[in-house]
């Protein structure tokens, strides 16, 4: 799917005091930018913004970073907050791929996909967010009890990320393949495309996993 650019994108994100602009400053010292020591909860892919901005308005106690690799589809989360203001909500416009650059070991206690890009070739497979190579980045940033949750539409991928995380040495802590008729759904806050599909009627899948530390 082609991105339509939207101009002056770049400008406008640069001039929110909301986005980090050189964010892998920040590894290791997140908390001070912050200015308290509260876990740090990051989504990759965060589209519009829409289940970032409800996680941070219904957590305060919690620090949320929204990473979204499009200027034209960051722009409107950072339209968002600047609007509500949120205290304790960040953005960056990076590539997942810089993950370890950005974070240090054990700084991130939570990392949400929400209705990641599917790459349905199997020569694309390493670009899918749940494939081994994005599982390895994740280890090295997550703290030892941190959690990997993940949401989708797409059943093959849903099948694919089930049995990666396995393969990896992770672990499945829940899962579900009808997420809004499950006790999971509990707390849930939808995203643009979740609110989109499943009032097609398509169910949500839904997984949590860690890794596997005792």
């Amino acid at each position: 799917m082609r991105l339509k650019n939207v101009p002056g994108a770049r400008e406008a994100i640069a001039d929110s005091k909301f986005v980090v602009l050189y964010p892998e400053q920040q590894k290791g010292n997140w908390a001070a930018l912050f200015g308290n020591d509260h876990p740090v909860h990051i989504e990759i892919g965060m589209g519009k913004g829409k289940f970032l901005t409800g996680m941070a308005a219904a957590h305060p106690d919690i620090n949320y970073i929204g990473i979204e690799k499009y200027s034209s589809v960051l722009l409107r989360a950072v339209q968002k907050q600047e609007e509500l203001r949120l205290p304790n909500l960040r953005l960056i416009r990076m590539d997942a791929e810089a993950l370890p650059e950005v974070f240090d070991r054990n700084e991130v206690a939570r990392i949400y996909l929400n209705f990641s890009d599917p790459w349905p070739k199997d020569r694309h497979a390493k670009r899918r967010l749940t494939s081994g190579a994005f599982l390895a980045r994740y280890h090295e940033v997550l703290t030892r009890i941190g959690r990997l949750e993940f949401k989708t539409d797409n059943r093959s991928l849903f099948e694919f990320s089930l049995e990666s995380i396995v393969e990896n040495g992770w672990r499945i802590l829940e899962n579900t393949s009808d997420l809004h008729h499950s006790e999971l759904n509990d707390g849930n806050i939808m995203t643009e495309y979740e609110e989109r599909f499943s009032a097609l009627g398509n169910p949500i899948y839904k997984l949590i996993a860690d890794q596997g530390a005792e």
